[in-house]
């Protein structure tokens, strides 16, 4: 009986300390961790509000899906750079210098800047819809034809400095549900030709990325139902008292739609 006792007490204390010792290495491959957010206003968090002041006209915030993912995971570094407005020049001239042989993950938003999106829709919104339609052309040859090389730019930038991270490319939301709620404002074939080229941008992203070996998340799915005029958006309409948050997805969008898709692809 004494030597059952013993030998239940010694198996108890060898489960202790390798429960212990795997336990410390857990802890230290997190203490190791580091995780680089660059990007444009989609990954600094535009429309989600709560900006932090020190990052002025960039407009990050803790309810963007980067500070989100690095609140639940604790990484032992976490740097982000990502920043309203950028496009992929702003990228490779101010994002990053965090990254090294250290960084272990990144995530990016980049594209939709150098696609112009934010004149497509001003020009759509005042603007009739054959001059809509035409700007719409306009940044979809853009996309084809000059984009992809602007893309493989970053991406070898990011390869370069942080070849042993794992780089997660994320896609863009389409805007609208089609004869959804909405009454007024854009036409169905405005809202239409707008997602088709939400759709390219995502698909030439995502051509580039997997060209360079990167992860790509859509995010498409995740805003199905949540899209503008679905009575449950997880994006902003036009908004002419902050202009600047009109399209962009809100906390909601953020947390829900950007975040489990970063999740599931990090």
């Amino acid at each position: 009986m004494k030597l059952s006792r013993f030998a239940a007490l010694a198996s108890s204390l060898l489960l202790a300390a390798g429960a212990a010792l795997f336990g410390a290495g857990q802890a230290s491959a997190a203490a190791d961790f580091g995780y680089v957010a660059l990007g444009d206003s989609y990954s600094s968090g535009v429309g989600a509000g709560n900006y932090d002041g020190a990052s002025g006209n960039c407009k990050r915030t803790t309810r963007a899906y980067p500070a989100l993912w690095a609140a639940a995971h604790a990484p032992q570094t976490f740097a982000f750079t990502a920043c309203s407005g950028a496009r992929t020049d702003d990228v490779l001239s101010g994002q990053l210098g965090p990254l090294n042989s250290g960084t272990d993950l990144v995530s990016i938003t980049i594209g939709g800047n150098d696609a112009g999106f934010s004149d497509v829709m001003t020009t759509c919104v005042l603007q009739s819809e054959a001059t809509c339609l035409s700007r719409i052309n306009d940044a979809k040859a853009y996309v084809t034809n000059t984009l992809p090389g602007k893309l493989d730019a970053v991406y070898n930038a990011i390869d370069g400095r942080a070849p042993n991270a794992r780089v997660v490319v994320l896609g863009y939301p389409r805007f609208y549900k089609l004869n959804g709620t909405c009454t007024a404002g854009l036409s169905e074939t405005e809202r239409s030709a707008i997602n088709g080229a939400a759709d390219h941008l995502n698909a030439t992203i995502a051509k580039r990325a997997a060209d360079h070996g990167f992860t790509f998340a859509s995010v498409v799915s995740a805003f199905t139902g949540h899209e503008i005029c679905s009575g449950s958006a997880w994006l902003h309409s036009v908004n002419w008292l902050n202009i600047g948050e009109s399209y962009h997805p809100t906390a909601a969008g953020q947390s829900s739609g950007y975040l489990p898709a970063f999740t599931n692809a990090a």
